[in-house]
């Protein structure tokens, strides 16, 4: 039964790329989750001149969008939007020709829903099983409400995309045409590490206690702070993002979720990035779930979770103690995508803290991280009053509950000795102290 519907809805990429309409709204998977053959047939229809007009919304787009859609000989038929920027659209941003969309990462399903009229959403999908599910593979975050929303859902059933457990499947009925592709998924790794990032993975790892439930970013600073969790006891995972450095966590025995307040002993995450052995680690494994960024990434639900421990990264710190994360010379970065959720919803739980941590110096040590204030018009991702512990390779602070003198004192403290005698200037110029 499931079989015939699926024969039937199966198409060329190019047929069904001829389902988007003049004028579309449209959205597509994200990161490993962007579907290359429906892309490249929509760049073919774009270049022809068939198709003359598209909206395409992303998140940190990747190559396929990057070379079908936003091939700037292209952005005179698309108008492109970004809720979190990358290296494929920073450019774009930076001249004007891509439009960001500020947004907290759990927010964007309600925006899909209710800011916007969508006609279009296309992703990769993990094979159909003999009930007719499909899974939304490694990113579930905004994509699982945009099916739902969309007129026209394009799936890319791909036999490499692993089959993910949780609030992750998509039924064949649901679907408005099956294109099938066995390209690789792409594999996504963190640069390698400074060689601070070590001493800052142990601060970091030493407020985290065991039994604790983590959160970690991308980037070379969450991977040094998994490093030193490995002789940790029955850690929980609830994160954003899972990652190379989680999934050693769970073949070490680190972490096992077997003290979780909820989804005891499952390892909860919104999007994976990582190589083809994390993917083949996650496929059709019982213990790896994944739920929409509208559940996971809510801070009431972070909140939940006992000792919750999360652990980002950012750009830029003032005197204030206020985190640019996504800000950098005159323009967009990046985004504020989940960080704020979970600094919030950490800071929520009973026990529980948000960790923001970064190498204390830029450009090889010639510039600080720790500036006196935010240049003119920088974006702040994370307030003051909402920033818990900061951490370098220098220490940990933690800014709670402290005056604007001592959060100076503390900040300058963990700032590279090279330039505190000048912030220390500094905060006497701005009366911190």
């Amino acid at each position: 039964m499931f079989e015939e519907i699926y024969r039937n809805k199966r198409m060329s990429p190019d047929n069904a790329a001829a389902l988007v309409p003049e004028d579309a709204s449209l959205t597509h998977g994200l990161a490993v989750c962007e579907p290359p053959a429906i892309l490249e047939a929509l760049g073919r229809r774009l270049r022809s001149g068939d198709l003359k007009h598209v909206s395409v919304y992303s998140m940190l787009p990747g190559r396929p969008v990057a070379e079908s859609l936003l091939d700037p000989l292209l952005l005179d038929q698309v108008d492109a939007f970004s809720w979190f920027v990358g290296p494929a659209d920073r450019g774009l941003v930076r001249t004007g020709l891509n439009y960001f969309i500020p947004n907290e990462f759990h927010q964007l399903p309600r925006f899909i829903r209710e800011a916007m009229d969508l006609t279009v959403a296309v992703t990769t999908v993990s094979p159909m099983d003999r009930n007719g599910f499909f899974t939304f593979g490694l990113s579930n975050d905004y994509i699982s409400a945009a099916a739902r929303a969309a007129k026209v859902l394009i799936v890319e059933v791909n036999e490499n995309m692993p089959r993910i457990f949780g609030d992750s499947l998509l039924h064949v009925s649901e679907v408005t045409a099956i294109v099938e592709n066995s390209a690789p998924v792409p594999e996504i790794m963190p640069q390698p590490p400074r060689p601070e990032a070590e001493k800052i993975g142990k601060i970091v790892a030493d407020l985290v206690p065991d039994e604790a439930v983590i959160q970690l970013g991308f980037g070379t600073l969450p991977a040094a702070v998994g490093k030193y969790l490995s002789g940790h006891r029955d850690l929980g995972i609830h994160t954003e993002l899972f990652c190379p450095a989680l999934m050693d966590l769970v073949r070490k025995g680190a972490a096992t979720g077997a003290k979780k307040a909820f989804h005891r002993r499952k390892h909860c995450f919104t999007n994976a990035l990582g190589n083809r052995e994390m993917y083949d680690f996650l496929h059709d494994n019982p213990s790896a779930e994944s739920y929409p960024v509208d559940y996971l990434n809510d801070p009431g639900v972070i909140a939940r979770n006992p000792n919750m421990i999360s652990i980002n990264a950012t750009i830029q710190v003032d005197l204030l103690g206020q985190c640019n994360s996504e800000y950098m010379a005159g323009s967009e970065y990046s985004g504020t995508g989940g960080q704020l959720d979970y600094v919030r919803g950490a800071y929520r739980s009973p026990g529980g803290k948000s960790v923001i941590a970064f190498y204390s110096t830029a450009k090889e040590g010639s510039v600080s991280r720790v500036v006196p204030r935010l240049p003119a018009g920088t974006v702040v991702t994370t307030p003051a009053t909402d920033v818990h512990y900061l951490a370098t390779e220098y220490g940990a602070v933690n800014l709670k509950g402290k005056c604007t003198r001592d959060r100076a004192l503390a900040i300058i403290a963990i700032a590279h000795p090279r330039f505190r005698d000048e912030l220390l200037k500094e905060a006497e110029n701005m009366r911190l102290i």
